[in-house]
């Protein structure tokens, strides 16, 4: 156990933790923000994914010792002021999700990408959103970017 001190959401936090633990589990259990889900443990299907310095990573697998000084933003640090994020505002005004248990990692990977390239054309999206969604919202989140990326780009 060793003390990491990491940027979570604009706020400095320091926790007694093995260093080998995965961010997600970080997040979670000893800082409490749950938005940020489980669902493979080995990167692939992105439920767990976060910004780290404004990249789009999967927290499952990454050491939580790997964040030692970084910026880290989770779901709940997307809006501001009490206003939703362009994208999390695109999700709910076209319906996007249905069971919703992989969106806060794809919400966080579309604004990675749109704050990288806000006009994301549709083989860039494929590129760069590989989160998996088991409902097969794909066509909305894809109407969601579309939008985002017509307007003001979405980051």
């Amino acid at each position: 156990m060793r003390a990491v001190t990491f940027i979570v959401n604009g706020q400095s936090r320091t926790i007694e933790i093995d260093p080998d633990t995965p961010l997600l589990w970080a997040i979670r259990d000893n800082l409490g923000l749950t938005g940020t889900k489980f669902g493979c443990g080995i990167a692939q299907c992105g439920a767990c994914t976060v910004h780290v310095n404004g990249k789009a990573e999967r927290s499952c697998s990454m050491p939580v010792s790997s964040v030692e000084g970084a910026a880290v933003t989770t779901i709940e640090g997307l809006a501001a002021g009490g206003v939703l994020a362009p994208v999390q505002q695109a999700w709910l005004d076209l319906q996007v999700p249905q069971c919703g248990y992989c969106q806060s990692g794809m919400i966080m990977a579309v604004s990675a990408l749109l704050a990288e390239k806000p006009h994301a054309t549709d083989p860039e999206i494929d590129a760069a959103i590989t989160n998996i969604c088991r409902c097969g919202t794909f066509a909305r989140i894809r109407k969601a970017i579309h939008g985002l990326t017509a307007t003001e780009g979405g980051a």
